[in-house]
């Protein structure tokens, strides 16, 4: 062998010792990838409403240092032969399954039995503020009558402009058609009834149907009903942070609906909706992470001992 040839298949074998010290890496860069999103999960173990997610892997391209040949001459056909070239994330995938309910006894916590979600609006004009999509089922009632959750965000209704006192024969659904967001207002039950100020407010409820109603003095008025959100794809939903998701390109546009129509589930009052995330799944898959880890390491190192040994040659 010539030096000439000899230095062109050392630098053959140079390469090859880089594409798996390569292909190590990208091992080791996406199953961080892969930690971080179990470490998620498990740090939102006991978040109301929390959708745990996962990493799936799909390999790089690959090297094709021969290519298939199809049968003839009197021989057989033969494969391709190909060297890949790593991994990378195909996909986090979110679990929109709803989670189970967890009984608190506050009439104010509410669960969803189906993929339904609570409008709220953030800061800012009626017209400027953005909405947002929640499972958080827990609202207060502040000091200026308005129903939030933690965030201060105001949960949206079709609501009454003037209240109305409820009877057997009160029609929910001739009262309340709005099927858009435009048409839904923040639930605002005052202190005192509009109209008569000796009437003051005792207690609220929301029934499984979403009837909003408030107790003034002696009697029970309607105030408004609560509408729900539905997307032809959940899992295409955008998280922000503060239990809340925005719609995206991919989760479809919303449709206000009411509870229980497209599948939304029932209203319970007094129970909130625990995390889906499985702890067994989760310290199985963190196990498995880890030795994966551990196995690219030992690539990197044992690619790295050979590439030593070659480079030694010239000596």
């Amino acid at each position: 062998m010539t030096e000439k040839n000899r230095k062109i298949k050392q630098k053959k074998e140079v390469e090859q010792m880089l594409r798996s010290l390569y292909s190590g890496v990208s091992g080791m860069k996406n199953l961080q990838n892969k930690m971080d999103v179990v470490a998620n999960n498990i740090a939102n173990v006991n978040t109301t409403g929390f959708k745990s997610s996962r990493v799936l892997f799909q390999d790089v391209m690959s090297q094709t240092t021969a290519k298939a040949a199809a049968p003839g001459n009197g021989l057989g056909g033969t494969n391709a032969r190909q060297i890949g070239l790593g991994v990378q994330t195909g996909a986090i995938d979110v679990n929109m399954a709803v989670g189970a309910p967890q009984t608190t006894g506050r009439s104010m916590d509410f669960y969803l039995s189906g993929p339904g979600y609570f409008m709220v609006r953030g800061a800012g004009n009626d017209a400027n503020a953005t909405v947002y999509y929640t499972r958080d089922g827990a609202f207060v009632r502040d000091s200026d009558g308005n129903v939030v959750n933690s965030n201060g965000m105001k949960l949206l209704a079709d609501t009454l402009d003037t209240p109305v006192e409820f009877t057997d024969d009160f029609d929910a659904e001739q009262a309340f058609t709005v099927d858009n967001l435009e048409g839904l207002k923040p639930v605002n039950i005052p202190a005192s009834l509009p109209g008569d100020e000796t009437a003051l407010y005792s207690a609220m409820t929301i029934d499984q149907n979403g009837l909003i109603t408030a107790k003034y003095g002696n009697k029970v008025y309607v105030m408004g009903k609560l509408k729900v959100a539905a997307f032809n794809n959940p899992e295409g939903l955008e998280k922000v942070g503060g239990n809340n998701y925005i719609p995206t390109n991919n989760s479809g546009d919303v449709m206000v609906t009411n509870i229980g129509d497209r599948g939304t589930g029932q209203l319970n009052a007094g129970f909130l909706e625990m995390s889906n995330v499985d702890l067994a799944t989760e310290f199985t898959d963190m196990i498995i992470a880890n030795r994966a880890y551990q196995a690219n390491s030992r690539s990197i190192t044992t690619s790295d001992e050979m590439l030593q040994e070659l480079i030694n040659l010239k000596r």
